[in-house]
């Protein structure tokens, strides 16, 4: 698996102390954006000249007449919520202004403020700026909790505000009060213009119909209606077709009936004419009849015998009887016949004078239908000219009738005693509340821009790698500051840390590499050093930074002789070894670099002399080069057991720690973890908690022990922590 591959960061939510960490650490610029942005703001704000506002105050009602108009009632006006704003409006349209603008001559008093060089300007664009000029210093409002508007003007001259404020309020009643008028006469005039034309109308129409009636000789009493819906004509059309109506029943009734009797015969025929003419009375005494003869030839039968003359003279008798059923049937189906005949010949004669009659009815309507339309028309046009002349003669009434004042004044404008602007206090405080906020958004901004490492969260975000310690800002030389320094905690912290992240005990040799110079990592490893041989442990620390070598300067000491004088095989290791003033402390400066061995780190002698003074003490500490300038650092990476990146707070880009930390692994280093340098403590609460509490109270504690004490006190714990373990925090 690739390791410079790191997984994909995942942006955590700001919690509330984020923010205020923010703001604190970018104080200076808020501040600095406050101050300038309100001192701008009372600058400008002492600049404005002065300036007035007088208020008139007007009510403003709808039209209504005093006394009802003629012929209706009057409604109580509904509540319109467009009314007053429709006003506003109007009080600051032209037809308003510009008269006040001529009633007040602004154009010449108001010159100076747009057209100060007296250049050539037309009366239009002149009449045009002033307005504009005008409507910006008039403010129409409506009161609180009232109907009333108010019309506020604004001006540098508190008469002329008060001026302005009473003649707009003035003029708009005017023009209001003038439109009503005009526009109440024109409608009287569009009225009897009508009325006229419709008059005329109403005159060529009687002509026409007068004309209509002469021709067609109508009455005065049959010109007042249609009379012929109820004419002869029409009435005989109407018994015609009643007489109709049953000649075409009956004939269909007794048609149907001889169809149903043709298609019988024999007893059914004879029961069923009887039927359908229940007037016969003859056969029904033939049938009588014949039915006697029946019952007396049964008998005889049964007496006398078929033979005996009386039996046939009784069949001769039913014979004859027979005859006469027969011929009577007969003789009703064929006066059936003949009279359905008749009733059909009638049927169809009815049938021809009703389409007679219709006929005639059908002429006679045509002859009175013009006639009869035009006077129609007339009427409908006669409607017409009386509503507009009531409509006119109402009007004309109506506007003689007193009506209820439209505008109404309540105040009258009077000139202010103090200007209105510039509110210093308003301004003020608006601008202190635009320069906080303007300050603390750019503070955020700068923060957001800032892409460099600026918490634990960052670290272990971009990084993926732990952070071991966080050192505090203005760190000097625990050599210089003794084990009982408030700084040394931190140190100690880190110690602890690198103790227990190595993986193998006997992971010994350490190097601390940057990104780019000036991290701290000379002066993190120089201390870290002192710490472990203030614990107790052998340490040796050597200065294997050759490019700009700076250790030899915390020791005080000469850097003629030193690594690159062992690695060139002019010294052996005793020589170039140098004692301090920490016990357990051993010094190799760097030594001077010929310009002819610049891979000299990259040597078998360097992997060598790693592994001879790895046995020879219990720690050894090299300091490296920046790791993104030259290849020493890389190198050295790769031959110690342990590499520590140290990340200055808020110096550079997360992406160049990253490329560092990469390049570490690239290597094939063993990165046991980060370094938060150079940290701002006082500022950043955040860390304060982190690191703040051991500062704070070493600090107590040097103030109120003795000195002796303290330092008796911390070689005890040194002297009994074992040389491969961490000093407890706090004993150490």
């Amino acid at each position: 698996m690739d390791s410079t591959k790191t997984a994909p960061s995942q942006e955590s939510p700001l919690h509330f102390l984020d923010y205020w960490r923010i703001i604190r650490i970018r104080k200076t610029v808020i501040l600095a954006v406050f101050l300038l942005v309100l001192l701008t703001t009372a600058g400008v704000t002492m600049m404005l000249k002065p300036s007035y506002r007088s208020t008139a105050r007007i009510e403003v009602a709808k039209e209504a007449k005093v006394v009802n108009p003629l012929g209706e009632t009057q409604n109580q006006l509904a509540y319109d919520p467009y009314f007053v704003a429709t006003e506003f409006e109007k009080i600051q349209s032209t037809e308003v202004l510009y008269e006040v603008i001529d009633k007040l001559n602004l154009r010449q008093r108001w010159a100076k403020y747009y057209n100060p060089d007296n250049e050539p300007i037309t009366e239009i664009d002149a009449q045009q700026i002033v307005y504009q000029r005008l409507r910006r210093n008039l403010d129409v409002s409506l009161s609180r909790n009232t109907s009333l508007i108010e019309i506020s003007a604004y001006s540098h001259d508190r008469d002329e505000a008060a001026e302005i404020a009473n003649l707009v309020a003035t003029q708009y009643r005017d023009w209001r009060m003038l439109n009503r008028t005009n526009n109440t006469w024109s409608g009287i005039k569009v009225l009897k213009e009508n009325l006229e034309k419709q008059t005329a109308k109403v005159r060529d129409l009687q002509g026409r119909v007068d004309g209509k009636r002469e021709e067609l000789g109508v009455t005065e009493a049959a010109g007042d209606g249609p009379s012929y819906a109820t004419s002869i004509e029409r009435e005989m059309a109407s018994s015609r077709a009643q007489q109709f109506t049953y000649a075409q029943a009956e004939y269909v009734l007794y048609i149907t009936k001889l169809e149903e009797l043709k298609r019988l015969q024999g007893e059914e025929l004879r029961r069923a004419i009887l039927t359908a003419l229940p007037g016969e009375e003859v056969l029904p005494k033939y049938l009588l009849d014949l039915a006697a003869v029946d019952q007396r030839l049964s008998q005889l039968r049964g007496d006398l015998g078929e033979a005996h003359p009386d039996f046939l003279k009784t069949v001769a008798l039913r014979q004859e009887v027979e005859r006469q059923v027969t011929d009577r049937v007969t003789g009703m189906m064929t006066g059936l016949e003949k009279h359905v005949a008749s009733l059909r010949a009638r049927y169809e004669e009815l049938q021809r004078g009703l389409d007679e009659g219709k006929s005639r009815v059908i002429e006679e309507a045509k002859k009175w239908r013009e006639f009869y339309q035009l006077k129609r028309d007339l009427e409908s046009e006669q409607r017409i000219r009386d509503a507009l002349y009531l409509r006119s003669l109402q009007e004309e009434i109506d506007v003689q009738i007193p009506q209820a004042d439209i505008v109404l004044f309540v105040d009258n404008a009077q000139p202010s005693l103090r200007p209105v602007r510039p509110n210093i206090i308003v301004n003020l405080t608006l601008g202190a509340v635009f320069g906080l906020v303007m300050g603390i958004g750019l503070a955020f901004f700068i923060e957001y821009l800032d892409t460099s490492v600026k918490t634990i969260d960052d670290v272990e975000r971009a990084l993926s790698a732990p952070v071991l310690g966080v050192i505090p800002q203005n760190v000097g030389l625990l050599m210089d500051e003794g084990p009982d320094s408030p700084h040394a905690e931190a140190y100690r912290v880190l110690r602890t840390n690198v103790l227990f992240s190595r993986k193998r005990p006997d992971a010994n040799s350490l190097t601390v590499v940057s990104g780019g110079a000036g991290e701290g990592k000379s002066t993190t490893i120089f201390n870290l050093a002192t710490v472990f041989a203030q614990q107790g442990q052998r340490v040796l620390l050597v200065d294997s930074d050759l490019r700009r070598p700076s250790l030899h300067k915390f020791m005080k000491t000469s850097n003629s002789v030193g690594l690159t004088n062992y690695l060139l095989k002019q010294n052996q290791v005793e020589e170039v070894i140098q004692t301090t003033k920490v016990p357990l402390l051993d010094f190799m400066p760097s030594g001077k670099l010929p310009s002819s061995s610049l891979g000299i780190l990259n040597s078998q002698r360097m992997k060598d002399f790693i592994q001879d003074v790895k046995s020879r003490y219990d720690f050894v500490f090299f300091d490296s080069p920046p790791i993104m300038g030259v290849s020493d650092a890389s190198i050295l990476a790769s031959e110690v057991d342990l590499a520590i990146l140290v990340v200055q707070y808020r110096k550079y880009p997360q992406a160049m720690t990253l490329r560092a930390k990469q390049m570490v692994e690239k290597v094939g280093g063993s990165l046991l973890g980060v370094v938060l340098n150079n940290i701002t403590i006082s500022q950043d609460s955040y860390y304060y908690y982190y690191s703040g509490y051991y500062y704070d109270y070493y600090s107590k504690s040097s103030d109120s022990e003795p000195e002796g004490a303290a330092k008796g006190s911390g070689a005890k714990a040194a002297a009994k922590a074992p040389p491969d373990q961490p000093t407890p925090v706090g004993k150490a």
